[in-house]
């Protein structure tokens, strides 16, 4: 067995242990339609390598050439179909199946030209660009947020759209792909075209196999950190996030502010109304809060009837208009369940980040300004002055300042 045909085996293996990997994620995931569509693709590079491994036994080599070009170019398709599953754009299934009968025509057809023209050596390989290319726009073209494991991606379909475009001048230079198919595994381009190969197909399956782990295992932890009730995180979930934006704005220098709210007499709704009638009004003040926030803030809820939003980039004064902004409009909806005339209220507490604060100290004033909100009567926000103010003071302060002021 030549070296050219042991790596052949070798990715016959390869491809069906990519083909279960990706499977397996499908199994795990069944609404995971991209990781079924990159298994069949995986799949059909099996067929390809065992009818390449096969060439040397035909005596007429044309049928079995162009089903082995056709099954790889119909695996670039399948993969190109999981991408677009996977980064959400629209299926090019039409132009894609089109372009593959099309170029599987030609290749049938220019088995006629001489065996080193640069037009045959150019059909087989500049359609394996093309999908590669289209692959490349696939991912360029997604409004999903890119992280550093997709521009590896982008990167890895850049250069082999470049290999697969460069492969007849790759095969000119190394003296040619052989006299006839039966010969091309003897040669010195089928090494170097099977081993590049090999390189540039495991790189694409690992990095796109290790974008479907990550995607996996950020939505089990979305899934982990979220109330089902609020969709908003739980508590959690909600202190982990805040802690990374607590940390990111004091990294950018930038204010941040913690409002925390309370549901007024939810105890009472809940013995008079029924729970479904609570679990409404939990879900009405959460949509609010959902309605509000901006993608940066950090909204949760964190008790029973208690919610948190964390306002990187916002000041105490721009912290307690959001939170008057909420409690208005909260306290002037009518909720479902309840009668026509009841309307519900909310009390907060609002604190900003003090300097080398921590997020349980930011956390523990906002509370107490929460508690003093309660306090007063309710349906009312109160701010905390700051963490110096929230000390006993050994004599009454000059300046004016308090630990608690503001009034809904």
């Amino acid at each position: 067995m030549g070296s050219a045909n042991f790596i052949l085996v070798i990715n016959l293996f390869v491809a069906g242990l990519l083909a279960a990997a990706f499977m397996t994620i499908a199994v795990y995931d069944a609404g995971r339609v991209s990781a079924r569509w990159l298994a069949f693709g995986y799949v059909l590079g099996m067929a390809y390598f065992a009818i390449e491994f096969s060439i040397p036994a035909f005596d007429n080599a044309r049928p079995v050439v162009v089903a082995a070009f056709a099954a790889f170019l119909g695996a670039t398709v399948a993969f190109n179909g999981g991408l677009a599953h996977k980064y959400g754009v629209s299926r090019p299934w039409p132009p894609m199946l089109f372009f593959l009968v099309f170029a599987t025509v030609a290749v049938y057809f220019v088995q006629d030209l001489q065996r080193q023209s640069f037009v045959r050596m150019a059909a087989y390989q500049f359609p394996y660009a093309a999908m590669q290319f289209t692959g490349l726009t696939i991912v360029l073209s997604s409004r999903q947020r890119r992280e550093r494991l997709d521009y590896m991606l982008m990167a890895v379909l850049a250069a082999s759209t470049l290999q697969f475009a460069s492969k007849p001048f790759i095969a000119h230079t190394l003296g040619g792909w052989g006299a006839n198919p039966q010969s091309y595994a003897q040669t010195s381009y089928a090494l170097v075209s099977q081993s590049i190969g090999t390189v540039f197909g495991l790189a694409l399956a690992l990095v796109t196999l290790a974008i479907l782990v990550r995607d996996v295992l950020a939505e089990a932890t979305s899934k982990s950190e979220t109330d089902t009730l609020s969709r908003l995180l739980n508590r959690g979930g909600f202190e982990r996030h805040a802690e990374i934006a607590l940390r990111d704005a004091m990294r950018r220098a930038v204010s941040a502010a913690l409002v925390i709210a309370d549901l007024d007499h939810f105890k009472r709704i809940n013995d008079t109304y029924g729970h479904a009638s609570g679990d409404r009004v939990i879900e009405t003040f959460a949509g609010f809060l959902r309605d509000a926030a901006a993608d940066h803030h950090v909204a949760g809820r964190i008790g029973g009837e208690e919610f948190a939003i964390f306002l990187p980039g916002t000041n105490l004064a721009a912290a307690r208009l959001f939170a008057e902004g909420t409690r208005t409009a909260f306290g002037a909806t009518p909720i479902d369940c309840l009668p026509a005339d009841h309307r519900c209220s909310a009390s907060f507490g609002v604190a900003e980040l003090g300097s080398g604060e921590s997020f349980s100290d930011l956390l523990r004033r906002a509370d107490k300004a929460l508690y003093q909100a309660k306090g007063s009567g309710r349906d009312c926000v109160r701010v905390s002055a700051g963490p110096a103010a929230a000390q006993p003071a050994p004599a009454p302060a000059t300046n004016g300042s308090a630990a608690v002021s503001g009034t809904g």
